[in-house]
């Protein structure tokens, strides 16, 4: 069991060393930690994506994925909320904030479509 030491003012310090509270002049804030994880996260199909994956016959390897993470790192940096995504005769409307793609096409479905609550698109 750690032993808490508790100063006013001052950070907790645990027996173990580890310490919690202000951070050391070398560690980054937790706001920053917090936006590298999200970033790393990889990108999610909802369940609707996934049938339209399956009923259409898309199939995405390691490299697709990629670029789709890429392009919704792009769309985030321009504060993009909703996004279009067009890739290899292939369309996906995402949603950015979580990194999830909503819906998937392929150029037969694009022909005279119209893609809707969407502010951005990113083509890749």
């Amino acid at each position: 069991m750690n032993k808490v030491i508790i100063q006013s003012g001052k950070p907790i310090q645990l027996q173990n060393n580890k310490t919690i509270g202000n951070p050391s002049s070398g560690s980054k804030p937790f706001a920053q930690l917090l936006e590298q994880i999200v970033q790393n996260q990889e990108v999610k199909f909802s369940k609707h994506a996934l049938q339209r994956l399956e009923a259409r016959n898309i199939h995405l390897d390691v490299t697709a994925i990629d670029k789709i993470n890429e392009a919704l790192n792009k769309a985030k940096q321009k504060g993009i909320k909703e996004t279009l995504i067009l890739m290899d005769n292939k369309a996906f409307v995402a949603s950015v904030k979580n990194k999830t793609i909503i819906t998937a096409a392929t150029d037969d479905q694009l022909k005279e479509s119209v893609f809707t609550n969407i502010d951005g698109a990113v083509i890749i």
